[in-house]
């Protein structure tokens, strides 16, 4: 399994501590060669069409918007195979007051509802009269996926070929696959441009699902900040992968993170309220929201963890899970037992860490080589740590 935490993971890390609130020249000329194939976009272009009444833009600066006003666009993405283009939704809520610039993403993977709902949940509460600062939302990132809710983008350069779009990021505009330029079109002309802070929403995928937790480098002070302001059961102080959005946002000297908002597929409105507590409060500590703040990570108790040890199905058949989400197991606790098509036992699985259970499998059936359960654990020292598999 490969990890984050090498040398060329410790110089990231250590730019993305200092870059945070350095200017976007220095951050654009600090990053990775090779990873932007265009340079930052610089102000709004329009491209004359509309969708629904909706105006479409090639790339978006907020500060060209009028203050005091909700603003509703098409931003044009990649072309598809027959010359027409994806676009994703973007919502811009600009206050009457100057401020921040906050992002919200979600629908980088397509079957992960909640997320959605949650970032419509909290746009639908923001106050233009009463903000200082601007909020922009784009729910739909993945569009492709998203039309067939499916996690990942249905790519057709090789015949079909299902690409992880949250392995794509920061993107490049002319990339080999139309989800690497897709991410390049929006991170260079509509995400970078537009944000002092972003958080990317997901949830778990389909036949797994998780708890309600945070992801993101606790080690950074801007991130640590946020991350505990959620009234969550869990944090994994964990960079995990590159190529995810959170991180492209970071490596730029954007402070950014990702909720997980439970199972993929459905709405799960008890944990969204959870999420949009919590988003609620990030804004009001980047004061683009005022009032008092509501529950945090110090009113629940939360787990914090630096590793997830997955167990994995070793046989086929049918899981009975043995622990719920959030339970706290030892090492050597059986957690879940499988049987075949006769009711014989045929596996049984046992932590080998003492932690907290943050994923499960949830289709019933499983063959060979599936994660059946995560658990969330501290270990020791920054080597060898195990990043989430996603």
């Amino acid at each position: 399994m490969s990890n984050d935490q090498g040398p060329d993971s410790l110089n990231r890390r250590r730019f993305m501590v200092t870059a945070i609130g350095a200017s976007a020249a220095l951050a654009a000329s600090s990053a990775p060669p090779g990873t932007q194939a265009a340079t930052v976009s610089r102000g709004t272009a329009f491209t004359g069409d509309t969708i629904d009444g909706k105006k479409i833009v090639s790339a978006l600066d907020v500060n060209d918007l009028e203050p005091g006003k909700k603003h509703l666009f098409y931003f044009q993405g990649v072309e598809m195979p027959t010359g027409q283009h994806w676009y994703v939704s973007v919502t811009v809520v600009k206050g009457a007051k100057p401020g921040k610039r906050g992002v919200l993403t979600s629908g980088v993977h397509g079957d992960e509802m909640s997320s959605v709902h949650t970032v419509q949940t909290v746009m639908s509460q923001l106050d233009l009269a009463q903000m200082s600062g601007t909020v922009m939302a784009v729910t739909d990132v993945s569009r492709p996926a998203l039309e067939s809710m499916q996690r990942r983008w249905p790519n057709q350069g090789r015949g079909i070929d299902l690409i992880d779009m949250n392995r794509e990021w920061p993107g490049n505009e002319n990339g080999a696959t139309t989800p690497s330029r897709h991410a390049g079109l929006l991170f260079n002309r509509l995400l970078r441009p537009n944000a002092d802070f972003a958080i990317d929403f997901h949830t778990g995928t389909t036949g797994f699902e998780v708890t309600a937790f945070n992801v993101g480098g606790m080690d950074v002070p801007e991130v640590k900040a946020m991350l505990e302001l959620y009234p969550v059961g869990q944090i994994f102080d964990n960079h995990v992968y590159p190529g995810v959005l959170h991180n492209a946002f970071m490596d730029v000297g954007i402070p950014s993170f990702t909720p997980e908002v439970g199972a993929g597929r459905v709405l799960d409105h008890e944990m969204i309220s959870l999420f949009v507590e919590g988003t609620m409060n990030v804004l009001r500590h980047h004061g683009i929201v005022a009032g008092p703040m509501g529950r945090t990570g110090k009113d629940v108790t939360v787990f914090v963890g630096n590793s997830a040890y997955p167990i994995l199905a070793t046989a086929g058949g049918l899981v009975e899970h043995l622990v719920k989400l959030n339970d706290k197991v030892s090492a050597g606790q059986k957690v879940a037992i499988q049987r075949n098509s006769f009711g014989e036992v045929v596996a049984e699985y046992a932590s080998g860490v003492a932690g907290e259970i943050t994923g499960q499998r949830s289709d019933a059936m499983s063959e060979p080589g599936n994660p059946l359960v995560f658990i969330l654990f501290n270990k020791p020292g920054p080597e060898d740590v195990p990043i989430y598999p996603e």
